[in-house]
């Protein structure tokens, strides 16, 4: 039996990369997206042409609770076989001191911290079915704030705990690891000297690619004897400490 792999914010950037990996790694896949429904629909028609009926597109807006639980009722309806859960959704954007706002935390929290939480408790019976595993991507900037993104940092830093947690509450027959990119894509704010002094703190003197990310993802899900594990994908960054966005 084909399984499934649902990849939360797939259509673009690393969730595309790593949608495409999963599918050569021949698991079906469930396209999650938000807003972005051209590109959901192209990259389900570029899969569905290199494997008849293997992607499917979901909608929902993950910092809307009745959305979560409609995106979960429609994986058991259609009687999926699920085996991975690649949290990889977020929101990324500045939250100043005095700019910030109640309902700014609430879609940052919901979004990157409790829709992952929540999907993979309420996912829990398909995935332990199948022995499968929870994958949650994190950011470097959970261990070290990120300037003017207080609350953003700490999202990601709350989901690192939660992915420990789960690791341990999930146990035996779910796995749950964290991948924590680096400087992967630059954000769409960023200017030249950002990026300079970026790459400045980097060991390896250059940007990674999403496909770090998928290629790592690739390995944890086939590997039966990881969990509980944050891995940074960052060259090398995170050890020498860093500045910079």
């Amino acid at each position: 039996m084909t399984t499934w792999a649902l990849v939360t914010g797939a259509p673009k950037r690393i969730g595309r990369a790593i949608a495409t990996q999963l599918h050569e790694d021949d698991y079906n896949i469930v396209i999650h997206y938000g807003q972005s429904v051209n590109e959901a629909q192209a990259l389900c028609d570029e899969l569905n042409t290199k494997r008849a009926d293997s992607a499917i597109i979901m909608q929902a807006d993950l910092a809307d609770a009745t959305a979560l639980d409609k995106l979960v009722a429609q994986i058991e309806t259609r009687a999926l076989s699920l085996e991975v859960l690649i949290n990889n959704a977020s929101c990324f954007y500045p939250t100043p001191i005095g700019k910030s706002s109640f309902t700014k935390a609430q879609q940052l929290l919901a979004t990157n911290l409790i829709a992952p939480y929540m999907l993979a408790e309420k996912l829990c019976p398909q995935l332990s079915a199948n022995n499968g595993c929870v994958i949650n991507l994190l950011d470097i900037h959970g261990k070290r704030p990120l300037k003017d993104h207080g609350l953003y940092s700490i999202s990601k830093a709350a989901l690192e705990m939660a992915t420990l947690s789960l690791a341990q509450e999930l146990a035996p027959n779910i796995r749950v690891n964290g991948v924590s990119p680096g400087a992967i894509l630059w954000p769409e704010q960023s200017n030249m000297e950002s990026q300079q002094a970026v790459l400045g703190a980097i060991p390896l003197a250059k940007l990674g690619q999403p496909e770090d990310i998928a290629k790592l993802i690739s390995h944890l899900v086939s590997a039966p004897y990881i969990t509980g594990q944050v891995i940074a994908v960052d060259g090398g960054r995170s050890a020498v400490g860093f500045m910079g966005a």
